[in-house]
């Protein structure tokens, strides 16, 4: 599903360039869940954008569903994003001037593969029946973030990445909004790679890495959360 092979990545500072990913080996299988962790500035943004295609790494090569995304121009990777992942960021990203309705179904219809009735279970499932007119702003963070997932996972992607899909929610939602979107990922089909700095995050997930100095480690069962 997802393959890194020796990636590195760096980024200039007025002191020097700052490695952030040093030969990073990353597998992740169809229907695999995995936790990313790290302290802030480890780099495990970065990593996701170069899973995505959203960046470019500067040595080693990233693969989605088979295919080298590494050497391809921006138009093949954004319509390789557009046909194989779904993206939730921390922050919304929803489109102000559509409705509940239409965000919902926006990466569906762009990615070809709108579903009536599944679309129809996630507005049921994601506590939004009944809102389906409303625009973001009339809707509270949680909701927002809801709406997000079920926007990401309306075409059923083979792959969702997730960075930080709760951070900016209080600790009741968050929990809510994890459990959902776990759920959600399972009915869908998907694999999922989130990052998170939370072990009561990561525990649920069916694997674990932790990037420390540009490398990825097993996170160990002594520490919390495992």
């Amino acid at each position: 599903m997802l393959e890194l092979r020796q990636v590195s990545k760096a980024y200039p500072t007025p002191s020097g360039p700052l490695q952030v990913l040093d030969g990073i080996d990353l597998n992740l299988a169809a229907g695999e869940s995995l936790a990313l962790m790290g302290e802030s500035g480890s780099g495990k943004s970065t990593l996701l954008h170069l899973a995505a295609g959203l960046d470019l790494p500067d040595a080693g090569e990233v693969s989605l569903v088979g295919r080298s995304i590494s050497s391809l121009a921006e138009p093949a990777r954004a319509r390789l994003r557009r046909d194989t992942l779904g993206l939730v960021f921390q922050q919304f990203h929803l489109v102000p001037s559509l409705n509940v309705h239409d965000n919902l179904r926006l990466q569906a219809r762009l990615a070809g593969r709108e579903q009536a009735e599944w679309s129809g279970q996630l507005i049921e499932r994601l506590g939004l029946a009944g809102l389906e007119r409303r625009y973001p702003e009339q809707l509270s963070g949680g909701q927002q973030q809801r709406l997000a997932i079920g926007r990401a996972l309306a075409p059923r992607p083979a792959l969702l990445l997730a960075d930080e899909p709760t951070g900016n929610l209080d600790e009741t939602t968050a929990d809510e909004v994890l459990t959902l979107l776990l759920d959600l990922v399972r009915e869908a089909g998907s694999a999922l790679l989130m990052v998170t700095h939370s072990p009561q995050v990561a525990a649920p997930l069916g694997r674990c890495l932790r990037l420390t100095h540009g490398r990825l480690e097993p996170l160990s069962s002594a520490e919390p959360g495992r």
